[in-house]
């Protein structure tokens, strides 16, 4: 058995050389239109259904990534090796634990019809447990990779670097949808307050990277045309820290002791109205980028999924503020966001499917450009194919 199966393994094994860590990117987002389906007001059992169909892609596309990452690391070691120390791939590892994250999440929220109660809660389980620790790792080696073995200019920062630092926070925001499944108590608040911890790790870190890339679209200009939809990728952050927040609020009573279970309800509504209204803003800025760079000539590249999941932080992020503040202005607000999520999902769904049945998105990366920034700028947008 094992020596029919090995050839054909063999055969498949070229095609995933220049297969990057980036690939998660489409798991992450499609898991997000499941669960960001699953908390539009009115929602109805039909729609319910269509949400968990979707995720059930996601954990089947969870598996196909995970088994070709598997071959990748197997048999091109030296090209995972390269990307490694890439500073241009490696942030991209931030995906692998977003991903794991993403789907477990999805689980509990949308996938208990068909999986039952106690299977949907382990498997969330564990990929909340792994996708945490990865988390974690990339979070602190990619940032020490960055300082120590790289020497890069301002004009070579990207939105991508921000990757590896919001794992945390989708830890944070899925991480309390465990406590209605462990024992009251300790165990309980332990996991609330380790989910806080996460929020605040993740959140300095972005703000500090944040001001980072903004200024690196100030004083180097815009991103290549290949690399403009990453600007989406800030929206993760914003989107998800709002969500976070709003769990938080949601699971604290009975969780944590007064007064810091209504603290907690009250953050909800304090942080997350300012920073969804920059998210707004800057989802503004990131599209006028986008429209420039089409009219320029901009083709579908992987990137194109970092217009998905940020967007689908945003949508939990609206609903999370529309059951705090009871304003309906955040329900509307809430499905034109999953419209958009929606919309985005689809074009990057069938720019995928193309660039695969065409062997594009599989294909060696082209040569570089002998120019320094030029050739940057070719490795980035390689990187995200």
């Amino acid at each position: 058995m094992v020596t029919a199966v090995q050839p054909l393994v063999l055969r498949r094994v070229p095609a995933v050389r220049h297969l990057g860590p980036n690939w998660y990117a489409a798991v992450m987002g499609t898991s997000a239109v499941g669960t960001g389906g699953a908390v539009l007001p009115g929602l109805t059992d039909g729609l319910r259904t269509v949400c968990t169909a979707v995720w059930a892609l996601s954990l089947v596309l969870l598996v196909v990534v995970l088994t070709a990452r598997a071959l990748h690391w197997t048999y091109h070691r030296d090209q995972a090796r390269t990307h490694l120390l890439d500073p241009a791939i490696a942030p991209f590892y931030g995906c692998l634990s977003m991903a794991l994250l993403a789907v477990g999440g999805g689980a509990v929220t949308v996938g208990r019809g068909w999986l039952g109660t106690p299977g949907a809660v382990a498997l969330d389980a564990v990929l909340f447990t792994v996708g945490t620790a990865v988390g974690l790792v990339t979070a602190t080696a990619v940032p020490f990779l960055l300082t120590v073995r790289h020497r890069t200019e301002l004009g070579q920062v990207t939105p991508a670097w921000l990757l590896p630092l919001v794992a945390p926070m989708v830890s944070a925001a899925l991480g309390p949808l465990l406590l209605p499944y462990l024992p009251p108590g300790p165990p309980r608040e332990t996991l609330l307050i380790g989910c806080f911890a996460l929020f605040g790790l993740s959140l300095f870190m972005t703000l500090l990277m944040l001001s980072l890339v903004f200024a690196r679209l100030v004083l180097a200009g815009p991103l290549p045309l290949a690399l403009t939809p990453t600007l989406f990728l800030v929206l993760g952050p914003l989107g998800q820290s709002t969500t976070a927040v709003g769990i938080f609020g949601d699971r604290a009573p009975g969780v944590v002791p007064a007064p810091y279970d209504r603290g907690l309800a009250d953050l909800a509504v304090l942080y997350g109205i300012p920073v969804m209204g920059f998210a707004l803003l800057w989802l503004a800025f990131a599209t006028a980028h986008v429209v420039r760079a089409r009219r320029r000539g901009m083709r579908f590249a992987m990137t194109w999924w970092g217009f998905t999941f940020p967007v689908g932080t945003c949508v939990t992020g609206s609903a999370a503020l529309a059951r705090h503040t009871g304003l309906a202005a955040y329900d509307w607000l809430t499905f034109g966001l999953y419209g958009l999520l929606v919309a985005c999902w689809a074009a990057a769904t069938v720019g995928t499917v193309r660039g695969l049945v065409s062997g594009e998105l599989l294909a060696a990366p082209r040569t570089a450009p002998a120019e320094p920034r030029r050739a940057m700028a070719r490795t980035t947008s390689d990187a995200v194919r």
